[in-house]
C-alpha cells in the first residue's frame, strides 16, 4: 500500500475551475486520519496554498513553485531554493517589452508581474492571491524562487523555451505548467527532487509513493515515485515523454479522489461509504 499520495493541483486535484469538491475533501480527510500522508505539490506559490491547505484542516506537506519551496505539515518552511541573481536579471529582461508576454516573479511571499493584464484568462489560473507590479530598474533580484511568463501565442512561449535553454543550459529548470504558462526555477529544482526530500523526512522511500499530474512541470515526480498516473486531460507532450504510466481519467471529473478511493476500497475502513 503507497503511504504516501502526491499530486499536482491545477488540471489534477482541482476542478476546471480551480476548487477542492467535497468529495476530494471526504477522500483526502480520511487519508490522512488513517495515516496516509498527503503532499500538494504544485506550481502555485506557497501564500495561495496555505489558504486551500487551511481551509481543508489538515496536516500536509505543501511542496510549491515547482520545488523551490517546502513546507512541513505544520506550514514550517523547511527547504528554500532562489534563482541566480544574474540569471533573474536576465529573465527580466528577455521578455519585458514583448507584448504577448507577461513577466510573473515569486519573491519571498510576493507575486509580481512587470504590467496590468485585464481580461487574460490564461493569467489568473485561479489564483486568489494578488499580484502586485514591479519596476524592473528598481527591484530587488534576491531570494526570487521562480520566474514564468504567460501568454495566449503558445508559439512565442514555444520558441522562448528553446532560447533560454540554450542560454542557461543546466543552470536553470524550465518547463511548461501549461501551453501557455511557461516556469523557470534553479538548477536541479523539481517536484520529483522535493518530493524526494519529504517522502525521506517522514521514513519512506519513493517507492512508497504514488503521483498524480497533468502538466511538464511534473514530469520528474510523476517518473520518480513508485506509481506515476497522467490525467487525460494532460499536455500531450507529457503523455509522449512518459508513455509507460498509466493516464487516468479527467479533472473535470475528480479522476484523483475516485482512483484513490478504488486504490484503498479493501485497505482503509469506511472509504467505501464517501459519496
Amino acid at each position: 500500500m503507497f503511504r504516501i499520495v502526491a499530486s499536482d493541483l491545477d488540471g489534477t486535484l482541482l476542478t476546471p475551475n480551480h476548487r477542492l469538491t467535497p468529495f476530494t475533501k471526504k477522500i483526502l480527510k480520511l487519508l490522512t486520519d488513517h495515516k496516509i500522508h498527503f503532499i500538494f505539490a504544485t506550481g502555485r506559490h506557497h501564500t495561495n496554498v496555505m489558504s486551500i491547505r487551511d481551509n481543508l484542516k489538515i496536516n500536509i506537506y505543501m511542496i510549491t513553485s515547482n520545488g523551490a519551496r517546502i513546507h512541513n505539515a505544520d506550514g514550517k518552511l523547511i527547504s528554500s531554493y532562489n534563482l541566480e541573481t544574474a540569471i533573474v536579471s536576465d529573465l527580466l529582461s528577455v521578455a519585458h517589452y514583448d507584448s504577448e508576454i507577461i513577466t510573473n516573479i515569486f519573491r519571498n511571499d510576493q507575486w509580481l508581474i512587470n504590467r496590468s493584464v485585464s481580461n487574460q484568462n490564461y493569467f489568473t489560473n485561479g489564483y486568489e492571491s494578488n499580484y502586485c507590479i514591479y519596476q524592473k530598474d528598481t527591484l530587488s533580484l534576491d531570494k526570487i524562487c521562480k520566474v514564468y511568463f504567460t501568454s495566449n501565442n503558445c508559439q512565442r512561449l514555444l520558441s522562448l523555451e528553446k532560447e533560454l535553454n540554450a542560454r542557461w543550459n543546466h543552470h536553470v529548470n524550465i518547463s511548461f505548467s501549461l501551453p501557455t504558462c511557461l516556469e523557470v526555477m534553479p538548477g536541479g529544482v523539481s517536484k520529483g527532487h522535493a518530493l524526494a526530500q519529504v517522502v525521506k523526512l517522514l521514513g519512506y522511500q519513493l517507492k512508497d509513493c504514488i503521483s498524480f499530474g497533468d502538466g511538464m512541470n511534473d514530469k520528474e515526480m510523476l517518473s520518480m515515485t513508485g506509481k506515476g498516473c497522467i490525467m487525460s486531460n494532460a499536455q500531450q507532450r507529457l503523455k509522449d515523454t512518459l508513455p509507460l504510466l498509466e493516464i487516468i481519467g479527467n479533472n473535470k471529473n475528480d479522476a484523483v479522489p475516485h482512483y484513490l478511493k478504488r486504490l484503498y476500497l479493501n485497505k482503509l475502513p469506511n472509504i467505501s461509504l464517501i459519496k
